[in-house]
């Protein structure tokens, strides 16, 4: 065997450096979480999957024409896959909740309050206006917001949002309840709240995401490709002339372009530009941001019980933030533990609904004060 060809069969192995191999084993470790712990598998395996491939020496899926890097130009550099899935969460979403109980929408934006602290909180740290309003953004507890918003302000810190908005996604029934059981007394966990039952129409619940796309577009044109696609995936499903585009839609469309979003976000952890300090900054910023968000919407879930002669349960309020349904299953949970009788979940799911807008229009809010496209 001659020297140049020994030379080029362990061009890999020289092309091996710690970096490469620490974010492999990040990888495996994400692969681990999605298939042994079930964490947002659906997401965390193709990213895991995506970044042990974007590491690998010498990879051609990461070059100028690889797989990986025209999936990310493609779907994730103009924002088209965080689009394609809201258009699949809002064909999921039943608005009806909130629309029985408008008041929730308050809710929805106090528990959005922790993402402006956060990013308060990063520019005092250091970093720039667009990457302290993308750390920001993790709070939403939104996975495609997040998405959205940091790839068109610091496309750079991609993969550690992402990350780190889906991880703490999985992580809601863990991070949750310490932050409700601390800000809330026994009694007030035990608030028994009566449903109204109203009877909500199907004129009603068309006409909601269309009127709700008109109002937040011409208030807050930033978030229109959010609240837009969100909001033609709810109108689909209300409208029941369309099943078979709300369930390719919610389904086969979804699935699809979550594994290409998973793989794209995983290529962008690659060693010499993830292993960083501010990577353990976002991560933990982003966790200030999630508990922020969670004790701000309780806080006003007591504001509200005190304006209504305790008869308020302020555990919803955890529930304004836009882990749908998750925060409110959480919510349902924290609550029986005092009370086996006591149902807040429809309440809560009135309050995570409006936490799904919110976060949307949070996002918008925070393209605009960057001036993002201008």
């Amino acid at each position: 065997m001659s020297p140049d060809t020994l030379h080029s069969l362990l061009q890999g192995l020289n092309a091996v450096t710690w970096q490469s191999l620490t974010m492999i084993a990040v990888g495996c470790a994400l692969i681990w979480l999605a298939v042994k712990k079930e964490y947002e598998p659906l997401l965390l395996l193709p990213i895991g999957a995506g970044a042990v491939l974007a590491n690998l020496p010498l990879s051609p899926l990461v070059g100028e024409d690889g797989m990986l890097r025209l999936l990310y130009d493609v779907g994730v550099g103009n924002e088209l896959f965080p689009l394609l899935i809201f258009i699949g969460i809002g064909a999921l979403t039943d608005f009806g909740p909130l629309l029985e109980n408008p008041k929730m929408v308050l809710l929805g934006a106090a528990g959005q309050f922790g993402i402006f602290l956060t990013l308060i909180l990063a520019l005092l740290l250091g970093f720039t206006h667009n990457e302290a309003a993308s750390i920001g953004i993790i709070g939403a507890i939104d996975g495609p917001t997040s998405i959205y918003v940091s790839g068109m302000l610091a496309p750079h810190m991609l993969g550690p949002i992402t990350v780190a908005a889906y991880s703490y996604m999985a992580l809601v029934p863990i991070i949750m309840p310490p932050i409700m059981r601390l800000l809330t007394t026994k009694k007030e966990r035990q608030i028994r709240m009566p449903y109204s039952q109203r009877n909500i129409s199907p004129r009603t619940r068309v006409l909601f995401p269309i009127v709700v796309t008109l109002l937040v577009g011409t208030l807050v044109p930033f978030a229109t490709p959010l609240i837009g696609m969100l909001m033609l995936g709810n109108l689909m499903r209300e409208s029941r002339v369309v099943e078979r585009l709300t369930s390719a839609s919610s389904n086969e469309v979804a699935n699809a372009v979550t594994l290409f979003l998973g793989l794209a976000i995983g290529s962008t952890m690659v060693g010499e530009q993830f292993l960083k300090l501010s990577t353990l900054a976002i991560l933990g910023l982003g966790i200030v941001a999630f508990g922020l968000d969670t004790a701000a919407g309780l806080l006003f879930g007591k504001l509200m019980n005190v304006l209504s002669g305790g008869k308020f349960n302020p555990l919803i309020g955890a529930a304004g933030i836009s882990a749908f349904p998750m925060a409110a299953r959480v919510v349902q949970k924290v609550a029986s533990e005092d009370d086996f009788e006591n149902f807040v979940l429809m309440h809560a799911m009135g309050a995570n609904a409006a936490g799904q807008v919110a976060s949307v229009v949070a996002g918008g809010v925070l393209l605009a004060l960057m001036g993002a496209g201008g």
